[in-house]
């Protein structure tokens, strides 16, 4: 077997149905999918009963403990050369398995990799400007990495793939509370042989329709920068200047209101605004919707704040009080 897909799912069926719905067209290609129910008070048993004669499913149930413990209980039972790993709300173009066929069978070396999201158009137009947010290269989306990056690309968990003996080489995820599939990705980068084995496959995108509303997206994106400090102190070096962007933005975002004020002036909030624009008018041609560019200023802003003071929180936390990393398992608030 080629593919051992795993999905890590809490509390969410509707989205595992639609995932799965996306999967069916592709069930003419080596793989297997194993669901890890992770200790849900909403089970997702019924929906993987209803898919069992159209996709090869295997359905397991553990404690819960969050995403990463999942994903290590689902890549014990796989069988695939190949572990891939997807979050329950992705779902799959047309031509997915093909890309990844095609670029695994002209780089036969390949160790690691991952590939970009988009929004589908059936998006609702919140989902659309949090996909362009984290996506565009204005934003934090360079710091992810894709075709235009600004850093190199390190794959995340959403759309993830990975040897199944390197996986087994590294032990799998480690029990962090936030960043685990960056510490695994950065793991993996460390043994492979060759910078080459780690690719970014572009053409095997994933439909990624992330959270629903801004106050859960602003959690995620501060857990995504509260996380880069517990990364930075477990690889040394990982630091770059480009991961200190949403808070520098932050930082000058607040001294510019200060300044306002101080000289009551809008003058200040200049830079503020000429950036807002920017957003709005690259945001509303690639979504082809004014609308959706104004949606989008908003979330880029939320999102580089959201990053900028989980960055400095974390980094007063472990950095100046010296209290060590977190790495218990705190229940759903994984899976927010």
């Amino acid at each position: 077997m080629k593919y051992s897909v795993i999905i890590p799912i809490y509390n969410r069926p509707d989205e595992l149905r639609e995932l799965l719905e996306s999967v069916v067209p592709q069930a003419n290609h080596d793989f297997e999918l194993i669901v890890v129910e992770d200790g849900s008070s909403l089970s997702s048993r019924e929906v993987v009963l209803e898919f069992e004669d159209k996709l090869p499913l295997t359905y397991l149930y553990k404690d819960n403990g969050g995403p990463a413990s999942a994903r290590n209980f689902g890549a014990a039972k796989a069988q695939g050369e190949f572990l891939l790993f997807w979050d329950s709300d992705t779902m799959l173009p047309e031509g997915y398995f093909d890309a990844l066929d095609s670029y695994l069978e002209a780089h036969p070396d390949t160790g690691l990799f991952g590939g970009p999201d988009k929004s589908s158009d059936n998006f609702s137009p919140l989902q659309k400007a949090i996909g362009y947010s984290m996506t565009s290269f204005f934003t934090t989306g360079g710091i992810r990495g894709g075709k235009r990056k600004i850093s190199k690309f390190i794959p995340r968990s959403f759309n993830m793939g990975v040897r199944k003996d390197i996986f087994d080489s590294v032990n799998g995820f480690a029990p962090m509370r936030f960043g685990e599939d960056m510490d695994f990705s950065m793991r993996v980068m460390e043994v492979l042989t060759d910078k080459n084995q780690c690719a970014l496959i572009p053409d095997a995108a994933l439909y990624h329709k992330r959270r629903g509303t801004i106050e859960q997206f602003y959690r995620q994106v501060r857990n995504s920068g509260r996380a880069r400090i517990d990364l930075t102190l477990r690889h040394k070096g990982s630091l770059k200047l480009v991961h200190l962007l949403p808070f520098l933005f932050t930082l000058g975002s607040f001294c510019l209101l200060i300044a306002s004020v101080a000289f009551l002036s809008l003058w200040p909030l200049a830079p503020l605004a000429l950036y807002a624009v920017l957003l709005f008018l690259d945001a509303s041609i690639k979504e082809k919707s004014p609308y959706i560019g104004l949606l989008s200023v908003v979330v880029a802003f939320v999102q580089l704040y959201g990053y900028g003071l989980g960055f400095v929180s974390n980094w007063w936390l472990r950095c100046v009080l010296r209290r060590g990393l977190v790495s218990n398992i705190d229940n759903d608030k994984f899976y927010r």
